[in-house]
């Protein structure tokens, strides 16, 4: 029992903690920079305002991780981030099915929870910060609800992950808000005052069918004139969560401070569009339906944008700059909003895309005038514009992972962010690359890594693609249809292919290439031929007078004509895709970007792949055969599919596929590192959307190393991209041999990469 005599104040438990690096904000940002840290040694206190993590993620807020991949409704192929963003859309996938944002919450914490250098604070709101005399940051200030707890935190470096920079706020750090002029920075897409200079937010709603009428009486705040709400006729009893993404407001007000004013003008929005569905008269449909779960608070899209060294501009976007302090990559298009947001006019946003994947530097990462502050997420030093595809989830935690990895350099070198731009630059590059983060133009070569030194990589066989083998499956060419091949440098193969067709016609068939290799944009025809077809099943030979200066990808490309079908293939083979040029409205993809206007971007078509169970292959026979799946891919230092599929791939018929790994010279192996080939194509979304494979189909499943013919470690029923395997007992070896294995019959046994050290 507790009494205490009245006094004329009391003060609430203060607890102070001690770090090495404090992370404020949770979001997948906050989540993938403190992992990657802890990981690395550091002591991290993660600071989250929140009772869960994820941030606009989270199942507070439901809104689905994109980032390069886009829904697969651009061509940037294989562009899925890597890294610890990378393993949790991974195990997502394999644990939830149906994309349960309970399920998602689950695995945030779990991933948090396991890394024992990481203390987590959740329900903690940093409100306050001390400095010293050098400008840096001492200590932060929070106070938890819950526990009525106030924390102040020390440490040497901190990380504004916060979504609205209230660290980099308080602490005095250079910030923006709102649209640069296209003076500033010569961007053409910069937007007017009448459009808007800030995105607002959204809030989502869930419904669900109780096979029972349901009646809803709505709430006394809830919009009653649905046709305030010019899209209004847009509604429809399908759609739910973050499918309305469009339901936006706040764009011309403080999206910060006025953050409680927008969340009550959404919930008025969400409650009169659920009345209009339910009352209107006009969805007989939704009789049965019954609202299962509106958010309570709203995602936030843009407040601050915080300065440093160097502001990312939309001709890095569109130019794929080249940066020599690369750490992360961005791929979503410019995506702007008209600042009205659902009470606009204008259509719910203006993409415009990019030909394939650009760069990020390291500069972007941290403040220009505050010396321990590394800044992460939407908050990243960018303009307005460039922000419009920099801000989306799977990129800001991409680029967060290079905030980790960045301070535990700091860490070993006791250096401020600032400082690792002279002289450290390549290491941190390495060691992200090692965590399978890739970056564009950059290879992995770790000088530890004894298999680079290795006198050979050997194996039981290696995939000749000589045929892409008929299922049965003939679809007709409603959408021009191409086929991905990779090529060497020298004379396109030879393609025959049994084609149908309905009546006598044509057939446009052409072959194209990317004006840069790295890309899998098809903007350069090689060669362009109409074929004449009789009515019914015929062969054709495809011989293009077209020869390869450097490896890329050729895209043989079927123009469309329904009255001609191809046969496909069941089969998934690493590094191999079909891609059509059909339409994706959710990321404005309508099959080519075409601006009318001067606004800075390219013309250029889509070629996008299918989902799964859709997106075979086109069947047909390749001579002479492509032969680029051999093992010395394993040390290419690339672990993904780039111009070439960077992948050792089996024959199909050897299922418990040999690589042996041969030294000249005794070596000492103590730790062995693989990277599977879990499809970068696909992005994974964690919400609404399901997932059909809880093991992607190329991922090898098992794992056995064998030294001296004595079995020394196993990995069994993989679904991971990455995987480390600490021996029991180190081995002298002059030798090495993995079996692997992969449980899917349709995919023949794959590997991106073995290390060891």
């Amino acid at each position: 029992m507790i009494i205490e005599a009245p006094v004329s104040r009391r003060q609430v438990k203060q607890v102070d903690l001690h770090t090495e690096l404090v992370v404020v904000g949770g979001g997948l940002s906050g989540t993938c920079c403190a992992i990657t840290a802890a990981r690395q040694g550091m002591k991290v206190v993660l600071i989250q305002d929140r009772p869960v993590l994820g941030g606009n993620s989270s199942s507070e807020v439901r809104l689905w991780v994109l980032g390069a991949t886009s829904h697969m409704g651009n061509n940037n192929r294989w562009a899925r981030e890597g890294g610890v963003i990378n393993e949790i859309l991974i195990e997502n996938a394999y644990r939830n099915e149906d994309s349960n944002p309970l399920i998602y919450d689950t695995i945030l914490l779990e991933k948090v929870k396991e890394e024992k250098n990481i203390t987590l604070l959740l329900n903690t709101a940093v409100f306050e910060v001390d400095k010293d005399d050098q400008d840096n940051i001492k200590s932060a200030t929070a106070f938890c609800s819950q526990n009525s707890t106030k924390y102040l935190v020390h440490a040497p470096l901190f990380c504004d992950a916060s979504g609205d920079g209230i660290v980099g706020f308080l602490a005095g750090a250079a910030f923006r808000m709102g649209a640069e002029s296209t003076a500033e920075f010569g961007e053409k897409f910069a937007p007017t005052k009448e459009y808007g200079e800030l995105l607002g937010h959204s809030l989502y709603f869930y419904t669900k069918d109780t096979g029972r009428p349901v009646k809803f009486v709505p709430p006394s705040f809830a919009l009653t004139d649905i046709t305030k709400i010019p899209r209004y006729r847009k509604f429809s009893v399908k759609d739910q969560g973050c499918n309305l993404w469009w339901l936006e407001y706040g764009g011309r007000l403080d999206t910060i401070h006025d953050t409680e004013e927008i969340k009550w003008e959404l919930w008025k929005v969400v409650y009169g569009v659920w009345n209009y569905i339910k009352n209107s008269g006009d969805f007989p449909e939704a009789e049965n339906m019954g609202l299962e779960w509106v958010g309570t608070i709203p995602g936030k899209r843009e407040s601050r944008r915080f300065e440093g060294d160097y502001i990312l501009k939309q001709q890095d976007i569109v130019e794929q700059s080249s940066f020599d302090d690369v750490v992360a990559f961005g791929g979503w298009s410019i995506d702007l909003h008209p600042a009205d947001g659902i009470f606009s006019e204008m259509p719910g946003c203006n993409q415009w895309h990019s030909k394939g994947i650009y760069g990020i530097p390291y500069r972007s990462y941290y403040s220009r005038n505050v010396g321990n502050l590394f800044i992460a997420g939407r908050i990243i030093s960018a303009t307005h514009v460039a922000f419009g595809s920099s801000r989306v989830m799977a990129t800001c935690a991409h680029g967060a992972q290079a905030v980790g990895m960045a301070a535990a350099l700091c860490k070993k070198y006791h250096l401020n962010p600032a400082d690792i731009s002279s002289g450290h630059i390549q290491e941190l590059q390495t060691e992200l690359l090692k965590t399978g983060q890739h970056l564009p133009g950059l290879l992995l070569k770790d000088d530890a890594d004894l298999v680079l030194k290795a006198s050979s990589i050997e194996s039981s066989s290696s995939l000749v693609l000589s045929e892409i083998p008929s299922s049965g499956i003939r679809k007709a060419i409603e959408h021009s249809a191409g086929q991905m091949l990779p090529v060497q440098p020298g004379q396109m193969p030879v393609v025959k292919m049994n084609v149908y067709a309905q009546d006598d016609t044509t057939i446009d068939i052409q072959l194209r290439k990317s004006s840069k290799v790295f890309n899998h944009t098809p903007d350069v025809l090689l060669d362009n031929r109409t074929v004449s077809l009789k009515k019914g099943k015929q062969e054709l030979t495809l011989h293009f007078n077209v020869s390869f200066e450097e490896a890329c990808y050729a895209f043989i490309c079927f123009m469309k004509n329904e009255l001609v079908e191809l046969e496909y293939s069941d089969q998934r083979i690493s590094g191999i895709l079909s891609v059509f040029n059909s339409i994706n409205p959710a990321v404005s993809n309508y099959g080519k970007q075409e601006p009318t206007e001067d606004i800075g971007v390219d013309t250029f078509e889509f070629w996008c792949p299918q989902r799964r169970p859709e997106g075979q292959n086109i069947a047909m026979r390749i001579s002479p055969s492509l032969t680029d799946f051999s093992a010395e891919n394993l040390r290419n230092g690339l672990q993904r599919p780039v111009a070439s599929p960077n992948a050792w791939v089996a024959d199909f018929a050897d299922r418990d596929a040999e690589v042996t790994v041969k030294w000249a010279d005794q070596v000492e192996v103590s730790k062995i590192v693989l990277s599977f080939d879990c499809d970068y194509d696909h992005p994974m979304e964690n919400v609404l959307m399901r997932q059909p494979d809880a093991v992607q189909p190329f991922c090898a499943t098992d794992v056995l190393v064998y030294h001296d013919g004595k079995e020394i470690a196993a990995l069994q029923d993989n679904h991971e991209a990455i995987r480390t395997i600490v021996l029991d007992e180190a081995v002298q070896t002059n030798e090495l041999k993995f079996v692997v294995k992969n449980a899917n019959p349709l995919s023949p046994v794959s590997l991106f990469e073995i290390r060891c050290y």
